[in-house]
């Protein structure tokens, strides 16, 4: 056989094979179609592609056996050889069957049905001596011999195709269909029937992978896909969970199998759910896939999935159900069978059924072995609930704080926006309430750490320091003197004087009120600084500690601090240091004995270390008279050269404020000498239009006079 490209100018001569490797026959060639055509040798028929056979050939290298021409170069389009029982004598092409005549025999066979040397599908033997084979029509085949014609034809296709589907040959079924003279409608609806049918027998035969994509082809209802799966879905009562689309008996699924049929499922439910998606997104609510509403049917598909994964790859389950519309009946009866506790949080949370998943975690809680055992779980769930469902977190909140206050004291102070946005009012309502121990380390972590600037946390947090410490005195007073309370009342005691002096958010009108006038002098002194109540501070300070060393110092922070009364403060000092008193600032507490008698030693000292701090004149006028004026040498030496050096710095800046003053004025009457000249015949540089009587104008420095709306221009 050759063949020839008459397409060039110059034809091009191709060599493909003998047409016999063992004795000289007559040439057999026949049309399939109008791009291949087939070819005999012996017993093969070997259909040839014209446009690939050149690339082919280049292959086999030149080879002469009819097995290298099996069309491995393009499946598409080339079909493998065929075997026949014989030498091939004469071949015709009535589609889609290849009539062959060999050895007084007829045999029809098709191009891709998977037929077998020894089952064509058809054979009529006894045709003696036939020597002629020829196609008149579509169906006809003519064969003759010298004496003796035959008439061959084929049976109609609707016969030919219920015949065929009970054989299970849908490939050939399919192609009759394509060719048969129905309707358009008809042979659609045909075609698909066949295609579902091949389909549940992919699946009947254990070929799970096949069957789906066919599912898949033909837009199969998946919910009649499910069904074919046991206890995968509810079956309906009109149809047996063992029989499926005609008649065909499904198999019974155990182990390996079902295994390999769920993973097959999971692939197409995969791919159905993704085409439902993008139909959603393209058409949104109006979307009716399979003739159903997208959500109900997404619904089913997630809880069949689920169920899949709990058989097949359970570590698959959690990501399912972060983002999912399974149902959550059956998807919660489903993780309970299984003891998947805790996807069925995530389902749970996924479907807003938070108390569900706080009375599981509750109740998992203590079991021992549980994947829930432990309280972090609950923690972290009541964490990220967020302040619309903060009913439910003070309710699943107690059981926490009540067996570890500490880790639970962390849903309420965790560094989570849900944790920080929680109404903290009522956060510190339901502490006060329940917990009364966490109120402190809940309001330093809000006011340090949140930077709370609310007075009532700072008035509560002062207040709950306050009773600690009074609690605490109270215990020590009763004989309970050990060295850990000892050590508590020192650092709570510590905390509430830091407080007090750094914080400028509490009430101290209010606070002070609370506090007790026989004891936390110091504390009161200092909420008393807050007020500026400067003399009764000092008393304290003097009068009630002794403390003459944090008087000072307490003078130091009001001068530093530029307090309106600062130029007053140490007069205010040396006064009460020198004024015994006649009786204690509240009643009921004893006065120190370094009050009872003038300190003039110590007055000394302060003015000497403070002279540039004491107004000199307002000092003078309080000290007594017996103070020799040699010992206040070094005081008025010192105040007096400080307050002429604020003199002198003080004439300095007149001067330079004098010099500014006439510098401005000279600018001012240079300024009010410029003149400016509008005649009828001005014209704006700008515009180039002319100023009327009303115009405003704006100069600039050059001289140049525009109107006032023309200078962005």
């Amino acid at each position: 056989y050759f063949l020839y490209t008459l397409t060039d100018k110059d034809p091009k001569k191709e060599d493909l094979f003998p047409t016999s490797s063992s004795r000289t026959v007559d040439l057999c060639i026949t049309i399939i179609d109008s791009d291949r055509f087939a070819l005999a040798k012996d017993e093969f028929i070997i259909p040839v592609d014209a446009h690939i056979v050149t690339q082919e050939i280049n292959q086999t290298k030149g080879s002469t056996r009819a097995e290298d021409f099996t069309g491995e170069v393009a499946e598409a389009k080339v079909i493998k050889s065929i075997a026949w029982t014989s030498p091939v004598q004469a071949l015709v092409w009535d589609e889609p069957f290849a009539v062959a005549l060999l050895n007084d025999t007829i045999e029809i066979r098709t191009l891709d049905s998977g037929s077998t040397k020894e089952t064509p599908v058809q054979s009529i033997p006894d045709l003696l001596r036939a020597r002629l084979l020829i196609r008149t029509q579509r169906g006809v085949v003519f064969v003759a011999s010298l004496g003796q014609l035959w008439r061959i034809q084929m049976t109609d296709i609707p016969k030919q195709r219920h015949n065929l589907l009970h054989q299970k040959n849908f490939q050939l079924a399919l192609q009759l269909t394509n060719i048969s003279q129905e309707s358009e409608e008809d042979k659609k609806e045909k075609i698909h029937q066949i295609q579902t049918l091949y389909a549940f027998d992919l699946f009947a035969n254990k070929r799970f992978r096949e069957s789906m994509k066919e599912f898949a082809k033909l837009e199969t209802d998946p919910c009649d896909v499910i069904r074919l799966f046991p206890d995968l879905l509810p079956q309906e009562k009109d149809k047996s969970p063992s029989v499926a689309v005609g008649g065909a008996v499904l198999p019974k699924l155990e182990d390996r199998d079902l295994e390999n049929g769920l993973l097959a499922l999971i692939d197409y439910l995969r791919e159905v759910r993704l085409k439902i998606k993008l139909m959603q997104q393209a058409s949104a609510d109006s979307a009716k896939p399979f003739g159903k509403l997208s959500t109900p049917l997404l619904s089913i598909i997630d809880t069949t999935m689920l169920k899949c994964y709990l058989q097949t790859n359970d570590s698959f389950v959690a990501p399912l159900l972060r983002l999912n519309y399974c149902h959550l009946e059956e998807s919660e009866r489903t993780l309970k069978k299984y003891q998947k506790f805790g996807e069925l949080i995530i389902l749970y949370q996924t479907k807003g059924q938070h108390k569900r998943a706080l009375q599981l975690l509750q109740s998992q809680a203590e079991v021992s072995g549980s994947n829930l055992y432990g309280h972090d779980r609950t923690i972290q769930y009541l964490q990220h609930l967020g302040s619309e469902h903060k009913s439910l977190i003070f309710e699943f909140a107690g059981w926490v704080l009540e067996k570890y206050p500490e880790d639970g004291l962390k849903i309420f102070t965790e560094d989570i926006q849900e944790v920080e946005n929680l109404p903290r009012a009522e956060v510190l309502d339901y502490l006060l309430k329940n917990h009364k121990q966490l109120v402190v380390p809940y309001l330093e972590h809000v006011i340090h750490a949140w930077n709370e600037s609310k007075p009532i946390f700072h008035n509560i947090l002062i207040q709950q320091y306050r009773d600690a410490v009074k609690e605490l005195k109270q215990d020590m007073e009763i004989g309970d003197s050990s060295r850990e309370k000892e050590a508590l009342l020192v650092n709570v005691r510590a905390k509430l004087l830091d407080f007090l002096k750094k914080s400028n958010k509490y009430n101290p009108e209010t606070v002070l009120g609370d506090f007790p006038y026989q004891d936390l002098f110091e504390e009161r002194a200092i909420i008393l600084g807050k007020l500026e109540k400067h003399e009764k501070v000092l008393a304290i300070y003097i009068q009630i500690l002794g403390d003459v060393d944090k008087a000072i110092q307490y003078c130091n922070e009001v001068y530093s601090a530029n307090d309106s009364r600062k130029g007053e403060i140490f007069v205010l000092l040396v006064k009460t240091l020198l004024t015994p008193p006649t009786s204690p600032p509240y009643s009921g507490v004893s006065l120190h004995p370094k009050c009872l008698t003038p300190d003039i030693e110590t007055v000394l000292e302060i003015l000497e270390r403070n002279a540039v701090k004491v107004q000199p004149l307002a000092v003078l006028q309080i000290l007594p008279d017996n103070i020799s004026l040699l010992r206040l040498r070094t005081f008025l030496e010192t105040a007096l050269q400080y307050q002429l050096e604020q003199k002198r710095k003080t004439q300095v800046l007149k001067g330079l404020l004098y010099a500014e003053h006439l510098q401005i004025h000279e600018d001012r009457i240079k300024n009010e000498s410029n003149t400016v000249v509008i005649s009828d015949y001005s014209v704006c540089p700008s515009c180039k239009k002319k100023f009327g009587n009303q115009s405003a104008f704006i100069r600039y420095p050059n001289g140049d006079i525009v109107h006032y709306s023309c200078q962005q221009k």
